[in-house]
């Protein structure tokens, strides 16, 4: 099978920067299946990438190895120039720079809105509870959520739900923000709101790499879309050239399913 890699587009923001995060020869295998072989990607500070390609592509993997979450096997992820550490408080330092969201919201149950917003930055930045509760609400203002700060995740829809989880990544001032499917276990007309949400963050200039299956979202918010497929980056590009001239025959294929 031939991939084709094409390099990110020059217009890209600050392509003149050194990358915010850069990932080189990164691999990785769930024992014999090798879900992730050879990624080289660079993301500007400021860029959002969008990563889309079929189910078992290894996008999610590759986002949740950003943070660490999964360990690779070879290879180097740089954020800001410094390597990931292994483990310890260095890793905890670094990870706090990294905002990421799930498709489950993960938010604490037993705790209010408010309190799952202030949590963090709480505990690992000492900031002080007057502080924090401040610009949670900010924050829980700016995703539309603030009404339901005294509430507890439950009582909750799943849209308000995940906006409450992207005001608690962003309470932990990151330098960039990773969105893994965050849309996928919400009800349709509950979507809409999610990406609004994600829209206007892009639109101020976070770096935001970002795992969907939403088109819309990708044509209308990324500056870069990567296409993804068993394991590999077949093709990059600004999101008018990849939909209306996409370079692989697997890309082709993908789009012929997915938009027809």
């Amino acid at each position: 099978m031939s991939y084709q890699h094409v390099a990110a587009p020059s217009g890209t923001p600050a392509a003149t920067e050194p990358p915010l995060v850069s990932l080189r020869g990164v691999n990785k295998h769930y024992g014999p299946l090798h879900v992730l072989q050879d990624i080289d990607l660079d993301v500007r500070r400021g860029e959002v990438v969008v990563v889309i390609g079929p189910s078992g592509s290894g996008k999610s993997t590759l986002c949740r190895t950003i943070n660490r979450l999964e360990t690779i096997d070879s290879g180097e992820i740089t954020l800001d120039g410094q390597r990931l550490p292994e483990e310890g408080p260095q890793l905890a330092k670094l990870r706090a720079k990294v905002g990421m969201v799930f498709q489950s919201f993960n938010l604490f149950p037993h705790k209010t809105i408010l309190e799952n917003v202030t949590l963090g930055p709480m505990r690992v930045n000492s900031v002080s509870k007057d502080a924090a509760e401040k610009r949670a609400m900010e924050l829980l203002a700016r995703v539309g959520v603030d009404k339901q700060a005294p509430k507890y995740p439950a009582q909750l829809s799943g849209g308000q739900q995940q906006r409450v989880a992207i005001a608690r990544a962003l309470a932990m001032d990151p330098e960039v923000m990773l969105f893994d499917e965050p849309t996928s276990a919400l009800d349709p007309e509950m979507i809409n709101e999610v990406l609004d949400t994600m829209t206007a963050l892009a639109k101020q200039g976070m770096t935001m790499i970002v795992v969907t299956h939403e088109m819309g979202f990708a044509r209308r918010a990324a500056d870069r879309v990567v296409f993804m497929a068993d394991g590999r980056i077949v093709e990059q590009n600004t999101p008018e050239e990849f939909y209306t001239n996409p370079q692989s025959s697997r890309a082709q294929d993908f789009l012929a399913k997915i938009l027809h």
